[in-house]
């Protein structure tokens, strides 16, 4: 070996100095000093940490729980789905039948924007899938499967199919 090959002092007190950090600890204290040396701002650190607590999760440490689903029912009036919809403000909805235990699709609030008054209102026509999900699925994971699929919910299910 040339000794042209091998690395010098200051290289060498360099990587000793400028090591990679070996474990996820170690990369958050990283981070945190990068961020008192304000090298990162306070959001940066946040998303950052965010991203990082994500790929430890799974999908039930962020669910909500089904008594708290705001849903509606597939025989609803459409005067009953808006008023749902005007309420709650939210975007998306599972769609049920009877039964919190019986998800049947999902109803996208914007959806509605087309639907005539004249028409005979029958939510099933409005219906989409639903993606249904195992519990325990890590969280990145199923955000990269949201990012590819453009799905934005999914209805969670335990060990015995149950949402």
């Amino acid at each position: 070996m040339d000794s042209s090959d091998k690395p010098g002092l200051l290289e060498r007190l360099s990587s000793f100095l400028v090591r990679e950090p070996e474990d996820r600890e170690q990369l958050m204290q990283l981070l945190h000093s990068a961020h008192q040396r304000k090298l990162l701002d306070a959001d940066a650190l946040g998303i950052i940490e965010g991203a990082l607590s994500a790929s430890e999760m799974t999908v039930r440490e962020v669910m909500v729980p089904r008594p708290l689903m705001e849903v509606v029912d597939v025989g609803d009036s459409l005067e009953a789905v808006i008023a749902r919809v005007n309420t709650t403000a939210h975007s998306r909805f599972p769609v049920i039948n009877g039964s919190r235990d019986n998800v049947v699709g999902i109803l996208l609030s914007k959806d509605l924007l087309r639907v005539r008054q004249e028409d005979r209102f029958n939510l099933r026509d409005w219906v989409r899938p639903a993606v249904f999900i195992p519990e325990f699925k890590r969280l990145d994971v199923l955000l990269r499967e949201f990012r590819v699929s453009r799905n934005h919910m999914a209805i969670v299910i335990d060990e015995y199919a149950g949402i």
